[in-house]
């Protein structure tokens, strides 16, 4: 399992927390993701073999934020 923090733009309430986590974490390979809003970060526990971190990128970005 791999670890990573992700800075997140765009992410401010209740709902962006739910739709970040529910969308990360539907992902094969993801076993773990946490956001922390007032910082702006997300932490996901992955896979490598099942889930790229590129892929977990697009996930966020599709959902609308934007992610560095």
């Amino acid at each position: 399992m791999e670890k990573v923090t992700l800075n997140v733009q765009g992410m401010s309430c209740g709902h962006c927390v739910n739709s970040v986590e529910g969308s990360v974490g539907a992902l094969a390979g993801v076993s773990k993701v946490a956001v922390n809003l007032g910082e702006g970060k997300v932490d996901v526990e992955y896979d490598p073999s099942q889930v790229s971190l590129e892929q977990i990128k697009e996930t966020i970005d599709d959902q609308g934020y934007d992610v560095e």
